[in-house]
């Protein structure tokens, strides 16, 4: 495997997993859904603009449409909830929730119309998957001394959801040819919805960018620069130039990188239950992945918080 593709996946391993903790500093002072919003209306406005330079068709009024459905279930469903609930939730332990997407995707796959039914080792794996879900959530009986918020996890789990049901609507919707531009068209429009939400939800009375620090701001923007420009860069070059099976590995790495990012940076608590809860998460996830590796690739398509 030469060079270039070893550092195109270093670059999505680090700067996706990275993600979760830079979601935790831009939420201490910013809005959660304005500052999503914020972020995928520039990132998406930028992609956009590079790809129509770069010879790309503009998307047509109905591929607009569908890149509004997808964006709204992804960015706002999906980041959006992530956002929220990184308020009450250390980053890490977002991570591992939203790294059983795969398991969701599953689910959704198997439920819509025509869909695919899982095998008996897919079903064994989302057991097991969802058993360490259970560990990492559940009774004050496992917390290790540190009680999750509920509503939190609750929102993650929504964002799972709607994350999975997004992905598999994309994958019959008529959307732009190219990934970057249905990337771009997807983040302008989750990125508006996301402004919706926020003008309509969070106490903008009390708000002033006078309190937002200087912390949130740069987190902010590397969200923007490495998190949605370069990380979807790698990623589509990747699809194009590597194995899908080498790729979806990112599913795995990252939320390991989130869990020790949080614990070195921001001393998140390391416990033997989430050590615990990791193993069995990503293990159920490699297992169910291991029978058709090819299935992956529309979990592996994009990242809820990337």
């Amino acid at each position: 495997m030469n060079a270039k593709i070893w550092a195109a996946l270093l670059a999505v391993y680090l700067v996706w997993g990275s993600t979760y903790l830079m979601i935790r500093f831009v939420v201490e002072t910013l809005p959660p859904f304005l500052s999503a919003g914020m972020r995928f209306v520039v990132s998406g406005v930028i992609l956009l603009a590079w790809r129509r330079l770069a010879g790309d068709a503009s998307p047509t009024l109905r591929q607009w449409r569908s890149a509004a459905i997808v964006g709204t279930l992804l960015l706002l469903g999906g980041n959006g909830l992530v956002c929220w609930a990184e308020q009450t939730v250390p980053s890490g332990v977002a991570a591992l929730i939203i790294g059983a997407v795969p398991m969701f995707l599953v689910i959704a796959d198997a439920l819509r119309p025509n869909g695919v039914r899982p095998t008996l080792r897919v079903l064994i794996g989302l057991v097991i998957g969802f058993i360490g879900i259970y560990l990492l959530v559940g009774p004050s009986v496992f917390s290790d001394g540190m009680p999750l918020n509920m509503s939190g996890v609750v929102a993650l789990l929504l964002a799972s959801l709607l994350w999975a049901v997004g992905s598999i609507y994309s994958k019959t919707a008529d959307l732009p040819k190219t990934a970057l531009m249905t990337t771009g068209a997807e983040m302008l429009a989750g990125g508006f919805a996301l402004l919706v939400v926020s003008v309509l939800s969070e106490q903008w009375s009390i708000f002033s960018l006078t309190q937002v620090s200087t912390d949130s701001w740069l987190a902010l923007v590397y969200l923007i620069v490495f998190g949605s420009m370069i990380g979807f860069a790698s990623y589509a070059w990747l699809l194009q130039n590597a194995p899908i099976s080498l790729v979806a590995t990112y599913a795995y790495v990252n939320p390991l990188v989130a869990v020790f990012l949080g614990n070195w940076f921001v001393q998140e608590p390391l416990t033997p239950r989430i050590l615990s809860a990791s193993t069995v998460i990503i293990g159920a996830i490699i297992f169910m992945n291991s029978e058709h590796s090819s299935r992956v690739k529309p979990a592996a398509a994009r990242g809820v918080s990337k």
